[in-house]
């Protein structure tokens, strides 16, 4: 079965290098040592810092692979290649709820690089699912787990 592939920006996959990078060069080693040290103390099996630094090494060796994979994986979103003002994973889209006005703003993304908190999110989350290949102009009902909400579409932008 082929792995998924990981839809990612520029910007992205070199978080994701960088994490992995940081992982295999500061936090293997590290995690390493804290083995060496905990083995020092004598019998493994009531040693609980042995113990937590094989969970903490089982945590790094498993983030390692699965890093490696999404690179390996990984397809770079080029939003610009796309129609101008349709809604595309790697676009900017500015709507307004209805009939409250209220205004939101979401770049649509991955989901490795999703963060709403900073506006970010997952092309796989209800609310992009619902936006993706429509237009600027567009009404829009969104089908979200609290609900259906009604939205228009006021900019779509790379």
């Amino acid at each position: 079965m082929a792995d998924k592939e990981t839809l990612v920006t520029e910007e992205g996959l070199k978080k994701l290098k960088d994490e992995l990078e940081y992982l295999i060069t500061v936090k293997r080693p590290e995690v390493v040592e804290k083995i060496k040290i905990a083995r020092s103390y004598g019998d493994l099996s009531e040693n609980s810092e042995y113990d937590a630094a094989r969970d903490e090494q089982a945590f790094v060796e498993s983030r390692i692979q699965q890093l490696q994979k999404m690179i390996l994986n990984a397809k770079i979103i080029d939003a610009s290649k796309e129609e101008e003002d349709v809604v595309t994973v790697g676009k900017t889209v500015v709507f307004q709820e209805l009939p409250d006005g209220e205004t939101e703003e979401y770049t649509i993304v991955g989901r490795t690089e999703a963060d709403p908190a900073a506006g970010k999110i997952s092309n796989d989350s209800p609310m992009a699912k619902g936006l993706l290949g429509r237009k600027a102009g567009e009404v829009v009902t969104i089908h979200t787990p609290g609900g259906d909400i009604e939205v228009k579409i006021l900019e779509v932008r790379v």
